[in-house]
């Protein structure tokens, strides 16, 4: 018998697919869905275009403060004194910093532990659960120029510690303790009761359930609230006028006055003599504001990482 060899069948390379041919299946694809969902369709193309509108408008905020602030960097506004001449904004940098430290030191203990209390110990959706949800959700809708006024006649004139960064690191401090509050109580919330009756079940008690099974998982949660809250801080303008003061000199205290590199940046672009300065300032800002927040992230990975 003769032995029967397998044919071998060539196969026909498929054509390839061209940028025109994907347009081409996206546009009937298109086509089908809006004679088929009108309506669907028609929302789609809204959040479509909100998402382009937001996206673009970002990009030329950053491009136009990158284009106009970057030819402006020079080692002068990097020097250890401000002078009329030099315009640096190293004084600056350093009281955004330690105003970032000091609010956020006072802020998220309060923030995190009302947060605790409300999720964890206090009874759900009691009068008073509500009321402090209704009063942290009005305090994030006031005006921070309403908070400046409140840190001008509470901490610089009443508690006379003057316009020092000490009373804005107080005022910046009420301004974000409510989102502090609320990010980290939603976090907390977010976490399945499964895991507390897990851990009641193998006998742990609630403060040792709430610091290692409540807490790690809900840690990344949390840490988006600093960064908000960092984001805010920074920027911030208004509530600082008032408590803060504008001398542009290093810090020998906390009590001693100085600005923020927003406030630096106000004052540059309110004088306009230095509007390239003021770019420089954003860029710096901008720069400042990108690594913080970098280093929040990457902290809340680690810490998420590390309870998984």
């Amino acid at each position: 018998m003769t032995e029967l060899k397998p044919q071998t069948v060539e196969k026909c390379p498929l054509p390839p697919i061209t940028p025109a041919m994907r347009l081409k299946k996206w546009l009937r694809h298109e086509g089908v869905s809006l004679r088929r969902h009108p309506l669907s369709y028609l929302v789609r193309t809204l959040c479509r275009l909100a998402v382009a509108v937001t996206v673009f408008s970002l990009l030329y905020l950053i491009v136009d403060i990158l284009v106009k602030g970057i030819p402006n960097l020079s080692p002068e506004l990097f020097s250890l004194t401000y002078t009329t001449d030099n315009q640096s904004m190293l004084p600056s940098i350093i009281n955004t910093v330690i105003i970032t430290v000091l609010a956020l030191v006072i802020a998220i203990p309060l923030g995190v532990g009302g947060a605790i209390y409300l999720a964890e110990y206090a009874r759900r959706e009691s009068p008073l659960v509500r009321l402090v949800r209704l009063t942290a959700e009005t305090l994030s809708g006031i005006p921070s120029i309403i908070y400046g006024l409140f840190g001008m006649m509470c901490f610089v004139t009443a508690l006379k510690l003057g316009l020092s960064l000490l009373s804005g690191a107080l005022t910046l401090s009420l301004m974000v303790l409510p989102l502090i509050l609320r990010t980290t109580e939603e976090a907390l919330l977010s976490i399945p009761d499964s895991y507390r009756e897990g851990s009641f079940g193998l006998g742990a008690g609630k403060l040792r359930t709430v610091i290692r099974i409540v807490l790690p998982p809900a840690m990344p949660g949390i840490l988006s609230g600093v960064v908000l809250a960092i984001g805010r801080i920074v920027g911030e303008t208004a509530a600082l006028l008032f408590t803060t003061g504008t001398v542009a000199k290093l810090p020998q205290s906390l009590l001693s006055s100085g600005r923020t590199l927003s406030l630096h940046m106000y004052v540059l672009s309110g004088e306009g003599l230095h509007v390239g300065e003021a770019y420089a300032t954003a860029v710096v800002l901008l720069v400042l504001v990108l690594g913080m927040n970098g280093l929040s992230s990457l902290i809340s990975k680690k810490i998420g990482g590390a309870s998984h």
